[in-house]
This record gives C-alpha cells, structure tokens and sequence, in this order.
C-alpha cells in the first residue's frame, strides 16, 4: 500500500483518480483551494481532503504526491515535496502508467470528450461489462465521475478514460482504442493553430497499435489527412445508427454514435437494442445542459461547461430548440450568463465567440475567467460583449453581481436562463434556483 498526496484534489480528473488509487488500496489524501461538491464528495468516500495549501499539509512519509496541471512547481505543497525529495508526478503522467497495464479505450477531442466517455462507460457497464473508468466529470447515474469494476465480478483490464490534447497530454496514455469526437483549433495558449493541434492528434493516432483501433469520423475535414499512416484500424462513428438520447441536440447525437462505436470495438457482439437502451437512459453529466431548476419568477435554468465558440453555438441551438417544445410554439426568451475561460482564448477565438450567441435573446458577459494567465489587457468581456452586439445580439458586459441580479429581476415564467462557461458561473444558477 502506497500513502499518495494529490496537489488540487478537487480538480474533476484528479478527483477520479484519487478514487481509483484508494479502490485499489492505496491511501489517499489531499488539499484543494476551496470546497467545492467534488471534495464533499471526496469526503463522504472516505478521502480525506485539506482546504487550503499549506506545506504543513504533506505527509513527511508521503510516496508519491500527484499535481494537476493548474499547480505550478512553486506552490507549497509542491515545494514541500521536493525538500522531502518526495516523488512528483503530474496527473496525466499517473494516467500514463496506469493506462500501460490496462485495455485503455481514451476518448479525446475538442468537444463532446466527457459526454462521450460517460455515454461509453455506461453502455459497457449496462452490457454486463466491468469498466474502470475515469471522466470528466460527474455522470448523473453513476453520482460519480469514477466507475470502479465490481469486486463480484473480477478483475476486468478495461480502463475508459477521458483524454486531453493539452500540453500533448493524450500522447502520455498509452491507449488500445483511441476516440477522437472531432478536431477544433483550441488550447490558443499553447497550440499556435490548428496545424499544431493537429500534429498532437496525429501522433497520438500513430501510436495506436496494429491490433487496436481508431474511432473517429473519417471524413471530417480535420481529422481525413491525420489518417494516412495508421497501423490500426479505423472505424467510422458515424456509420452507426442515429441513437436517441435523453440529452437534447445533434452534437449528443454524434456523442452517442462515437460512444457505440467504441464500445463495439471492445464487445463487437453487443446489439443496437443494447446499446440503444444504455444510452436511452443516460441521464448525463454534471455542467452538461444540467437542468437546476426556476428561479422565483418562474423562468427555467440551465447550465452547461462550453466555453468554445462551437459548443456554445451548437448548445444553443439545441436550448433554443427545446425551449420551443415538441409543437414548435414560440418561447419564451432565453437569457446567457457566459463566463469566458482564458484571456488567450477569448482573445484567439473572439470573432467565433462574436458570431455564437445568435439563438440568445440576451448575453451577460462576466469577467473573464484568468485560470492560469495573467491579464496583458488586449481584450475583456467588454470588448467581447461589444463584438457580439455587432452581429445584433442584445447583451451587456457585467459584474456576477449584476448578472444575479438581473436574472433575478428581468427573466419570467416561459423563459430560460442557461449559466455557461469553464468558470464557476455555475454558482450563479445554484443561487438563482436557491441552492
């Protein structure tokens, strides 16, 4: 039995490993910035969790300490690591090695990865199957975003994962069956372009073996040329049938489509009405067109994780689409809190995210979300909200103040307000909906 420390605890992925390390009999702790419904649920699986980062926090007897990637080397926690000299290893670099001793399926790609991989490990899981599986964030049916095998059943070497091309992340897995749901031009603070998220992608999909496969649809126009010297095989999801999802929009339908595929490819003998039931009551993921509940006067609210000016228009379209009903009556309007993720970003994709916002009625822009960056002051939601308003959008750059007491005040009964972005302004519809 290892003693692992994990650096930023609550982070989604680090969340789910920690629950793998401790199911196999490791014991696990760790420290995060602040609480959050990930350390509650940490905690109430027996992991202990320390809110606030303090060198004090790590086991002098610690074998291992795991860091994500929004953890710098100076934290101090980390530092403490190095004067105890120790081990470090990133998140993804602990995936790595856990993914060489295992069946890895690894489900990569600009949008739609988590849906997905949560999509997968349910159909496989519905099938009589026995995943591990770590996602990207909490899957509705299994309160979790970790599918730990069944004991009752034995050992399975099947490990569904979710992956991230950033900072070429995905090519330290070690991956039997790779996903690859489509390619965008994302990460605009470390990839320069698309060329250059494409030759991540490329490489990745080279080191498929011969015997494994490549789930993917062949023809888009970002991922055909990637395809030209694979040892594996190529399957193309979008041959599969058009299942039926509970979550609303073609996007999920393409999610659907990928996550068969793939399961084929591990269980080649599952049938469509198998795999059409699993995905028929998957109830989805946290932050993924999430219903909350209404507010006080009666409006409807939502909130979802896309902070791409693809996800963001394709979301919509899809809210705008249930917000009309099964009759095609006219609805009410739909209101957009959207917290922008990333000066670079915002910056890098600013005339996409002008035109994303077309199926809103009216947009609050929060202030930018910095994560990681600092702000060289050459765009703000000020400048975005005045980008969109030039595609003739009604929207206002505002404070998350203001933006509560907006959608408090100005939303009715048969509108919709949906809270959107990487941020945390999903706090804002747990507090318009009393949470």
């Amino acid at each position: 039995m290892r003693k692992v420390y994990f650096v930023g605890i609550g982070g989604i992925g680090m969340s789910a490993l920690a629950q793998m390390l401790k199911d196999r009999g490791d014991e696990v702790s760790g420290s995060d910035r602040e609480a959050s419904p990930v350390t509650d649920m940490l905690e109430a699986k027996g992991i202990k969790v320390l809110i606030g980062q303090k060198a004090e926090n790590v086991p002098k007897d610690a074998n291992v300490v795991i860091y994500s990637d929004a953890v710098p080397p100076e934290n101090p926690e980390r530092a403490e690591a190095l004067n105890l000299a120790i081990p470090q290893l990133s998140y993804f670099a602990m995936l790595g090695e856990i993914s060489a001793g295992m069946r890895t399926i690894a489900v990569a790609g600009t949008h739609g990865k988590t849906t997905t991989t949560g999509m997968l490990a349910k159909i496989l899981k519905d099938s009589g199957g026995n995943p591990t599986a770590v996602i990207g964030s909490i899957v509705k049916d299994f309160e979790s975003n970790y599918v730990s095998p069944s004991k009752v059943l034995g050992t399975n070497d099947v490990f569904v994962v979710e992956a991230c091309e950033y900072r070429d992340h995905v090519l330290e897995l070690m991956p039997e069956i790779l996903v690859i749901t489509n390619i965008e031009w994302d990460h605009t603070d470390y990839f320069a372009s698309l060329a250059d998220v494409q030759k991540t992608f490329r490489t990745a999909i080279e080191k498929v073996p011969e015997h494994g496969a490549i789930v993917t649809d062949s023809m888009h126009p970002n991922i055909a040329p990637l395809l030209e010297n694979v040892r594996a095989r190529v399957i193309d999801y979008t041959s599969e049938p058009r299942f039926a999802p509970m979550l609303p929009g073609e996007f999920n339908e393409m999610n659907a489509r990928a996550a068969a595929a793939a399961a084929r490819a591990v269980a080649p003998r599952l049938t469509d009405t198998t795999i059409a039931a699993a995905l028929g009551d998957f109830h989805g993921t946290w932050r993924r067109f999430e219903y909350k509940g209404t507010t006080k006067n009666g409006a409807e609210v939502y909130d979802d994780y896309a902070h791409h000016p693809t996800a963001i228009k394709e979301t919509l379209r899809a809210l705008r689409a249930k917000a009309k009903g099964p009759s095609g009556a006219e609805a009410g309007r739909i209101f957009i809190a959207f917290h922008p993720h990333l000066y670079s970003r915002t910056r890098d994709l600013l005339d996409g995210f002008a035109r994303a916002f077309t199926d809103a009625d009216e947009v609050l822009i929060a202030p930018i979300y910095a994560a990681r960056e600092v702000d060289d002051g050459s765009v703000s939601n000020a400048i975005l909200a005045k980008h969109i308003s030039e595609n003739g959008v009604s929207v206002r750059a505002a404070t998350f103040e203001e933006i509560e007491r907006i959608l408090n005040s100005e939303p009715t009964s048969g509108d919709v307000i949906m809270t959107m972005g990487a941020g945390d302004i999903y706090k804002v519809a747990d507090t318009l909906v009393g949470h």
